[in-house]
């Protein structure tokens, strides 16, 4: 099984991000956690059931790690915006498999009663010049985040993946998940996401 489980949106802080994704969204976001791991935090708006948005930030009270963060957070700069998009998947090795090449290691982390494996690239970048999805497993019996977040009527109803070798792109996705919320365009490397929400459609690109 590999389905969509939530999307990253990176900000120089948290409060920046906040402040960007509520103004355009029309809600609040919740109250996330700490990677101690990775160095960094983060915020969440629940997307419908089993699926979540993840606002991420470098943390600055905490440790940088002994490798590249993920999601590219080192080299992060500029405007909020898109960054990631995470598939969940039962057999992380099995997705490995069918993954574009350098989709990463995969790597166990826990925090409080989490705990997932995430398959962390090497450069901390995503293939295809951060395009490409990320995967991650959740613990055995664990309640999805999406679960423990108040619904404020937020759904995601699109994906959009902008790459100068889309032909390629789409090629290295088709084994691994059929979406039908998935578009491959040309264009510079980017990420942007369409919304449904209580305030009418919205976009973050």
């Amino acid at each position: 099984m590999i389905a969509l489980d939530h999307i990253a949106l990176a900000a120089l802080s948290l409060d920046e991000g906040s402040a960007a994704i509520e103004a355009a969204l029309g809600v609040p976001l919740e109250p996330g956690g700490r990677h101690a791991q990775m160095g960094t935090h983060n915020r969440l708006l629940s997307l419908g059931p089993g699926e979540y948005l993840e606002l991420i930030a470098i943390d600055p009270e905490g440790q940088a790690p002994d490798r590249p963060r993920w999601f590219d957070l080192d080299a992060f700069a500029g405007e909020t915006r898109p960054q990631c998009w995470i598939l969940r998947t039962d057999d992380m090795e099995a997705a490995l498999a069918r993954a574009p090449a350098g989709t990463g290691v995969p790597t166990l982390f826990r925090r409080d009663a989490l705990s997932w494996t995430f398959a962390l690239p090497d450069s901390g970048q995503q293939p295809f010049d951060g395009t490409a999805p990320a995967l991650i497993e959740w613990g055995e019996g664990m309640v999805h985040p999406s679960v423990r977040l108040p619904d404020r009527g937020v759904r995601l109803t699109g994906v959009t993946l902008r790459h100068p070798r889309p032909d390629v792109l789409r090629q290295a996705l088709a084994g691994l998940i059929d979406e039908p919320r998935l578009t491959v365009e040309t264009g510079a490397p980017g990420i942007a996401f369409a919304f449904d929400t209580p305030n009418g459609p919205r976009e973050l690109a």
